[in-house]
């Protein structure tokens, strides 16, 4: 996407967050316990929420999108806005006022969020392989496409739910219970997982060594999801498989935002507008803005956080502050706000990088300009072509929130 070192950091995080956590946490009964806590509460507070807010920065801050959200208010403006207004009107009523007690709706709001995070951290997946793809070919032939979404949603998403299942933390912390029929197959249910993997990663390998153009990206990309799911199915840390998962998430979600409006052109007036312009023509300090904001914000979203002992992190940077909030009068606004925020990022995220739209396209040239520092890896035959087609369908969605397990954060 941009170089080596880029790409190393931002798009195959997975490639070094998986040795360094198993790393971190080895010789320890107890990973959260071991020092890859630390890596995580570092992790949590650079990027969570600065990596939610990436696509309503893109949205509403930016002149590249400017236009698009004019153009699609009902997308950009109106579906966010519903579904916002929805989570303060189901979790701010009394527990009389509703059918359901606040608790009870408390949990359907995290289950539901957990069925949108399973397919949107796949998703995302899927937009960083179409990315790959496109840069070396186009829109290459439909059926790497076809192969993309079923390793990305199969893979990353139905066996990543499985390995929850397995575990009992699916769904919700504390609710997630694994099947009666399930239990007595637990070993066999996950070698069978494994192997399945095995083949899927193969199979998508040996389909990349045999494009007429080969992208090492992608195969790194590939075997960095192999990797962070075979954490899953091992199940002897799922901590581990969390910070691996969430962080990944975060981390790719961030860089993508980061170079999308770069190209932007520079607004005709307005003091403001100008001040973000100048902002958003330098992805340091797009990513510097999102840091920050995650680090000043955390007290606040982790009050929607499933962690039901041990300290938060944000006690970690506030102190008392933190911990208070939790029991102030404003935990259920916020905790409102957290589930709106969340559910609002998932459908603003897929319209930022609607890439089967030429709008979006448009908007999002920064990160679709090529780099001529960069040169994939291909046979003897091609050159480098690294493009991204017109008429190319791929669509990214870069959502981020975490499957559950120990802490989770959306």
């Amino acid at each position: 996407m941009r170089g080596p070192a880029w790409d190393g950091f931002w798009m195959l995080s997975a490639l070094w967050l998986v040795p360094i956590a198993a790393w971190l946490s080895y010789g320890y009964g107890d990973a959260e316990r071991s020092p890859l806590d630390l890596l995580y509460f570092a992790l949590t507070a650079l990027f969570w929420i600065g990596h939610r807010a990436c696509s309503l920065y893109l949205a509403y801050c930016t002149e590249a999108y400017r236009p698009l959200v004019r153009a699609q208010p009902g997308r950009f403006v109106v579906a966010p806005l519903l579904v916002a207004v929805g989570c303060f009107a189901v979790l701010l009523p009394p527990d009389g006022a509703l059918p359901w007690s606040r608790p009870e709706r408390l949990v359907a709001l995290a289950v539901l969020d957990y069925a949108c995070v399973v397919y949107h951290f796949a998703a995302q997946h899927f937009g960083a392989l179409s990315l790959y793809r496109t840069r070396v070919e186009g829109a290459r032939r439909h059926r790497s496409r076809r192969m993309d979404r079923l390793f990305a949603l199969g893979i990353g998403g139905g066996l990543v739910f499985l390995a929850d299942v397995l575990a009992g933390s699916a769904a919700y912390p504390g609710l997630g219970i694994v099947p009666d029929w399930i239990a007595p197959a637990h070993h066999e249910i996950r070698a069978g997982a494994m192997l399945v993997l095995l083949v899927a990663t193969a199979a998508m390998l040996l389909a990349e060594r045999r494009a007429p153009v080969r992208s090492m990206p992608r195969i790194l990309y590939v075997v960095g999801i192999a990797a962070m799911v075979a954490v899953a199915l091992d199940a002897r840390s799922p901590f581990l498989f969390l910070v691996i998962w969430t962080s990944q998430h975060w981390i790719l979600a961030t860089g993508l935002a980061s170079r999308a409006p770069t190209a932007e052109a520079a607004p005709p007036e307005g003091a403001v507008r100008r001040m973000l312009h100048a902002v958003n023509v330098r992805p340091w300090a797009i990513v510097l803005l999102l840091v920050v904001a995650s680090i000043a914000l955390l007290p606040f979203f982790e009050v929607e956080a499933n962690r039901q002992e041990g300290t938060f992190y944000g006690e970690w940077i506030f102190g008392a502050f933190a911990a208070q909030l939790r029991t102030s009068v404003w935990a259920p606004a916020l905790v409102a706000l957290g589930f709106a925020t969340g559910f609002t990022h998932y459908l603003l995220d897929r319209s930022v990088f609607r890439l089967s739209d030429a709008r979006v396209r448009v908007a999002a040239s920064g990160l679709l300009h090529p780099h001529r520092g960069y040169a994939s890896s291909s046979s003897s035959s091609s050159s480098t072509g690294s493009h991204v087609s017109s008429g190319s369908k791929s669509s990214i969605f870069l959502n981020c929130s975490a499957v559950s397990g120990p802490r989770s954060f959306s």
